[in-house]
């Protein structure tokens, strides 16, 4: 996938090496001793603003330099306009043939140096701003790509652009002093090659130094992406991937991981899936043995997301019912009576009042409902989030808030925040639903006996809660109707 490189990055790189390149020429080692300043400074101006309008006008257009990498399109202009200034600085200036090739070999190391940064900063560009769909993509694309292979050769570049640099100044300046006596004799010679070596040696640190920081800096950003996706994967994202970007070692092993989630997510949909059957299977032996129907499952389900969504946009509880909270919730309410399979029939089934023996028999079927399903979290290694909520359900939902409720006698927030949900939301579809023993009331009778109960039965946040989604209770009442 090919990106542009950012015009900024460009311009910055080639002021530099023009500004570089200019003030080797004037001030440490001149091109020619009778030529002004300010002619040399033109001069090496104009050329790279020439060689400015070609990378952006001229390159683009040839399919040769499109296809290969900025490092070589950089290294070709840089020689190729070196060629040009030495072969003018000749014509006009009578420039003698190595210092010609000192312009030559000064341009094609700073298009060296250049290409490399170049390249280094297209890579950081374009994972940054790759777009998603290719981001995400698990399959490695191209031939195999060695990333230790890749920094042996950038190393081996750069060490052989040192060397090089520096022989070439070192073999340049002892021809010099021997055709220049006078600056020998007087020690002008030695201050100069001095001055010379330091300026070169501090301007080829300066490059080294960015190539190595850009190459840390493309490492790093790989690696806090493929960590940020791990983070995400370890936080329950399971649909998220590792980035593939190149087919090197970083490649491979974020194509072998997404193959792991992808069986991973594979297993756990699958467990999710015989999760969900048991709970619907569970659900329908309760509701078998009760008078009530599967659709009082379906709207408590609702009822209790609804509520949870807006609870969570008050304070303290925002933390608390997460996304993945209220999935649980959704969930596991279907079980809240699911120990009323442990009720007798006579009782369970009775279609008058109970009498004070039966009720409270009848309100067994909580702690039933609730050692039923620890049995079921015994048999499992490690935690169960999802049993412990249908637990804590279970034993909690008939739980009032000023302590009244059964079978605990529990009071205010000591009454696990599901177990206060899933007491609004039962009592409420038991108000509106028709049984045997007396009709459905209206939703606005419903909604006056919640308010009644406000504070005494309710969590009086629960039922601000409650005033909020009140119509959208109405809509799940009506949308899931007993047949």
């Amino acid at each position: 996938m090919n990106y542009k490189l950012n015009t900024k990055s460009i311009i910055c790189l080639y002021v530099f090496a023009a500004v570089v390149f200019a003030f080797y020429g004037v001030f440490v080692c001149p091109f020619i001793e009778s030529l002004p300043r300010e002619i040399v400074f033109f001069e090496v101006n104009l050329t790279f603003i020439f060689m400015l309008i070609s990378r952006f006008f001229l390159i683009p257009r040839f399919t040769f330099f499109s296809r290969k990498s900025p490092f070589l399109t950089e290294v070709v202009l840089f020689s190729l306009f070196g060629l040009v200034m030495s072969i003018y600085m000749g014509a006009i200036y009578g420039f003698p043939f190595e210092s010609n090739l000192k312009v030559i070999f000064g341009m094609t190391i700073l298009g060296v140096f250049t290409g490399i940064i170049t390249a280094q900063i297209r890579l950081i560009e374009l994972y940054k701003n790759m777009p998603k769909q290719f981001a995400i993509s698990t399959d490695l694309h191209g031939d195999r790509e060695s990333i230790t292979q890749q920094f042996t050769m950038l190393i081996a570049l750069l060490v052989i652009a040192l060397t090089t640099t520096l022989v070439m100044i070192a073999v340049k300046d002892l021809f010099w002093l021997e055709s220049a006596e006078n600056y020998y004799l007087s020690g002008e010679g030695k201050i100069s090659i001095i001055k010379e070596f330091i300026f070169v040696s501090f301007i080829l640190f300066l490059y080294t130094f960015s190539v190595v920081f850009l190459w840390g800096k493309k490492l790093s950003l790989i690696l806090n992406m493929k960590e940020k996706t791990l983070n995400n994967v370890a936080g329950g994202a399971l649909s998220d991937r590792l980035p593939v970007y190149n087919n090197d070692e970083f490649g491979v092993l974020a194509s072998l991981t997404n193959k792991m989630l992808s069986s991973l997510e594979e297993s756990q949909t699958e467990i999710q899936q015989t999760r969900d059957s048991a709970i619907v299977g569970l659900s329908a032996l309760a509701e078998s043995r009760d008078n009530e129907t599967g659709a009082h499952i379906l709207r408590t389900q609702e009822y209790i997301r609804v509520l949870a969504f807006d609870l969570r946009k008050k304070a303290g509880y925002s933390n608390v019912l997460t996304d993945s909270y209220i999935n649980l919730l959704f969930k596991s309410a279907p079980l809240h009576d699911v120990g009323k399979v442990g009720i007798p029939d006579a009782i369970l089934l009775k279609p008058g009042k109970l009498t004070d023996e039966e009720f409270e028999i009848m309100k067994g079927h909580a702690i039933i409902g609730a050692k039923a399903l620890e049995v079921a979290e015994s048999q499992m290694e490690g935690e169960s989030s999802f049993l412990q909520l249908a637990k804590e359900i279970a034993l909690t939902h008939h739980e009032k808030w000023n302590g009244s409720g059964y079978p605990q006698q529990l009071k205010g927030d000591d009454i696990p925040l599901s177990g206060r949900l899933m007491a609004l939301a039962d009592v409420y579809d038991a108000l509106i639903s028709k049984r045997v023993y007396k009709p459905g009331f209206s939703h606005e009778k419903a909604r006056n006996i919640i308010l009644e109960g406000k504070g005494s039965h309710f969590d009086p946040i629960i039922v601000e809660s409650f005033l909020s989604v009140e119509m959208e209770f109405k809509k799940i009442a009506e949308q899931y109707q007993d047949n």
